[in-house]
């Protein structure tokens, strides 16, 4: 028999830092500025990537109570409510139809914080940046970023970009990875787990997050994402449990490796309610109209959580970018 994994929280881990990594993310702010100025002439202005929001959406967080010291730290240091904005969107960089296979968005902004901040300064915000997958599909930034520039010329462009990065043995590969991974089949977001897919930091340890809901219901009837989640507001709130894995160590909970799903258990650490509410009301229409000019970014954070791995360090920049390409100063 094989021994059981130590899956004890740990404080071992650490980052590693490339030497040329601010060279490299100037280099990849060009490439997504560009991408962003392509199809801001094509839609107006916008985000480079989750560019179509499909709701917003106000909420509370309730964090939980009786938590274990590891686990009680930052903003689940102690128990309260607070008020959440909530952005449900489609990954990709174009305005698709729903039916179009694509990453899936749950953005949370946790808001009334005020506490030292993940880029210095202060924060008054807590941002979670969750998709519809437990993993990135690309070990690196540079990988991924050069597949959103390569999406500028299509399915060819990308075929391209396969084949250049990874010769003609490997492009299949890639491809397929990446048809799969885009493809998965998703029933709506009353009813989907969403992960951060990369660590961030909580107190002295490492986490990464996810989103299960509670007592989640049918599947959507019809690829009508928005429609399915107003249908259910209508009847009654939504739950989910906010929950975090921790690492314990290198080899099954790697910090820069964004293509390993940590094999960790979860513990719940607070409550995400979406109480009743009309996303086509004059009221409703307001909160989608904040969510749409709001700036969700993975580094709106506290310094108890900031963001851990490569590709979390390359996100500073490239959301920093788009943010100014929507003229967000």
């Amino acid at each position: 028999m094989s021994p059981t994994p130590d899956f004890t929280p740990s404080t071992t881990w650490s980052e590693i830092i490339g030497p040329d990594e601010a060279a490299r993310y100037a280099r990849q702010a060009d490439r997504i500025a560009a991408v962003q100025n392509a199809k801001n002439a094509a839609y107006g202005r916008g985000r480079t990537l989750h560019r179509k929001q499909l709701l917003g959406l106000t909420g509370t967080l309730d964090i939980a109570d009786g938590l274990p010291e590891y686990a009680a730290h930052g903003l689940f240091a102690s128990p309260g409510r607070r008020e959440v904005l909530v952005r449900l969107s489609s990954g990709g960089t174009d305005r698709a139809p729903d039916g179009v296979p694509d990453i899936r968005g749950f953005a949370i902004k946790v808001r009334g914080i005020d506490g030292p901040g993940a880029l210095g300064g202060t924060t008054s915000v807590q941002d979670f940046l969750l998709i519809n997958q437990p993993v990135f599909n690309m070990s690196t930034s540079d990988d991924f970023v050069g597949l959103v520039h390569a999406s500028l010329k299509g399915r060819a462009g990308i075929a391209w970009y396969a084949l250049r990065t990874r010769g003609p043995l490997g492009a299949p590969s890639m491809l397929a990875s990446l048809g799969a991974t885009v493809g998965r089949r998703f029933t709506g977001f009353a009813t989907e787990t969403f992960w951060s897919a990369a660590p961030l930091a909580h107190g002295p340890y490492a986490v990464q997050v996810r989103l299960e809901p509670v007592d989640p219901g049918p599947p959507a009837s019809s690829k009508d994402w928005a429609a399915d989640v107003a249908h259910r507001l209508a009847a009654g709130p939504l739950r989910y449990d906010l929950q975090v894995q921790f690492y314990c160590d290198e080899s099954i909970t790697p910090i820069e490796d964004p293509t390993v799903d940590w094999p960790t258990p979860y513990v719940t650490v607070g409550h995400l309610d979406l109480p009743q509410q009309d996303p086509a009301s004059e009221a409703g229409e307001r909160v989608q109209a904040e969510a749409e000019a709001a700036a969700f970014d993975p580094w709106a954070a506290l310094a108890d959580h900031r963001p851990l791995g490569e590709i979390m360090r390359a996100r500073k920049s490239a959301y920093r970018t788009s943010q100014v390409g929507r003229g967000i100063r």
